[in-house]
């Protein structure tokens, strides 16, 4: 069993956090999962929604957007695509992202072309602005 939990959180632009910490909580595909010391090894989807993190007994909470996760007994590795630290997120772009995705979906069927795309644009949105607020 390992006796420290690494926590590595990479985009394809920079590092966003790699340090010890006590446990991480990811937002998987088929649900939320916890993480601790000398977790079994699994690898993951990433879902967007909220990652978070307790360190030195303080909460961190990240927004992240879809890729994957590899947990080893004394380290998890996640790669996404974007991870914004929650007192990083511009609120306000946040609300105007989700307002302008809500009204695009409103004028389209789930069978035109880009639904999908918008459609993940209102949940990063949402998932942003739901982050934002634990800063």
């Amino acid at each position: 069993m390992a006796d420290e939990l690494i926590l590595e959180v990479v985009t394809p632009e920079k590092m966003a956090f790699s340090g010890k910490v006590e446990e991480v909580t990811v937002p998987g595909s088929e649900g939320e999962f916890g993480v601790l010391r000398g977790h079994a090894a699994l690898l993951s989807a990433v879902d967007i929604g909220e990652l978070n993190f307790t360190r030195e007994g303080k909460k961190t909470y990240f927004a992240v957007n879809t890729g994957y996760a590899e947990v080893t007994s004394g380290k998890v590795t996640i790669l996404v695509e974007t991870a914004e630290r929650s007192d990083l997120i511009d609120r306000e772009r946040a609300k105007r992202a989700k307002e302008n995705a809500e009204a695009k979906l409103s004028k389209m069927s789930k069978e035109d072309a880009d639904f999908e795309l918008i459609r993940a644009a209102l949940l990063r949105a949402i998932a942003r602005i739901h982050v934002a607020e634990k800063s």
